[in-house]
């Protein structure tokens, strides 16, 4: 077996799981989300459901913010590992324009929000 950068790059890379149910669940009913299915009163549904949606929204717009200052992170050719907006958009799946986007986003997060 190969055990090239490019393998265990593939071996890292895996999905997330999909969030059809809420974690903890040993085993998930077919259509069990969040207890969605549950609710019958209309208004208590699209309550919950906003709720959710919103709630979804704000960490996926935080983990973008997060994927963008890995990114200029490891784009900084200061680091001894430093990566290229190529092999940056293979390990992140994206286009390397997109790349490019994503690092100077995470430049402009990091001016703002110093790390520790």
């Amino acid at each position: 077996m190969s055990d090239s950068p490019a393998d265990r790059s593939s071996q890292r890379r895996l999905r997330p799981a999909p969030l059809l149910f809420e974690p903890g669940i040993a085993e998930p009913e077919a259509e069990h989300f969040f207890d969605l299915e549950s609710i019958e009163d209309s208004r208590e549904l699209l309550a919950r459901a906003t709720e959710l949606t919103l709630a979804f929204r704000a960490a996926a717009e935080r983990a973008g913010e997060f994927q963008a200052i890995a990114a200029a992170q490891l784009a900084d050719t200061r680091r001894f590992d430093s990566l290229s907006l190529e092999e940056i958009a293979e390990a992140a799946d994206w286009t390397p324009d997109y790349a490019a986007k994503m690092v100077e986003h995470g430049r402009g997060l990091q001016r703002r929000r110093p790390l520790a």
